[in-house]
């Protein structure tokens, strides 16, 4: 059964399990998970700001992208159990030969990228949904600040675990091209997430 599909109770066991999956990756994804889905909630509540038709425009657009985003975010909590998986797999291929050690130096560096490739993706949704935040912030019901306040909080964690995730797995990788082009889109996707939860905290204060 896949984690998404367990209930609270047996999910919040299985990351307390001494299993190495689910970790810190799927436990980002599920945070930035949550935190979309408030600001969804949010976005789709008959009362705005204003009561103006253009906040109702700019939360109806940010409901359908949050959507997505959410959705992604929910993959990405299996996906990256699932990438991790491949890499203790491919640590414990045999190594006694020449060739056995060719062969799993390959397969563990491509597990490692597959390890990295997810939370990058969750950091791109994160700081996606993070934008949203910022329109949902300034539009969205006075009522619900608190919960755009949760959502924020929670992306900010999901974004920033999800780094710590490409930061230990990417130190792994051989290919440097791919570690220096890994990592400075995980700085770029940090400052703008930065820019974006703050100016939505902001905007909850006014």
């Amino acid at each position: 059964m896949s984690l998404v599909d367990l209930s609270v109770r047996d999910l919040l066991a299985a990351f307390s399990s001494s299993d190495p999956t689910p970790g810190g990756g799927s436990a980002s994804a599920l945070a930035s998970a949550i935190g979309a889905s408030l600001l969804a909630m949010v976005a789709g509540l008959p009362k705005t700001r204003g009561a103006s038709d253009e906040d109702r425009a700019v939360l109806a657009a940010a409901a359908t992208a949050l959507n997505l985003v959410r959705q992604e975010l929910t993959d990405a909590i299996d996906g990256d159990a699932a990438a991790y998986d491949l890499v203790v797999a491919a640590y414990k291929l045999p190594k006694a030969s020449a060739e056995e050690q060719t062969i799993r130096k390959a397969a563990v560096q491509r597990a490692l990228r597959a390890a990295t490739d997810v939370p990058l993706s969750v950091m791109r949704l994160s700081s996606h949904a993070l934008d949203q935040a910022r329109l949902i912030a300034a539009h969205g019901h006075r009522a619900a600040r608190s919960d755009v306040g949760v959502a924020v909080v929670l992306l900010r964690a999901g974004l920033h675990g999800a780094r710590l995730n490409i930061e230990i797995n990417a130190g792994a990788v051989s290919d440097a091209a791919y570690v220096d082009a890994v990592k400075a889109e995980a700085g770029v996707l940090s400052e703008r997430a930065g820019r974006a939860a703050d100016a939505a905290e902001a905007s909850l204060r006014q």
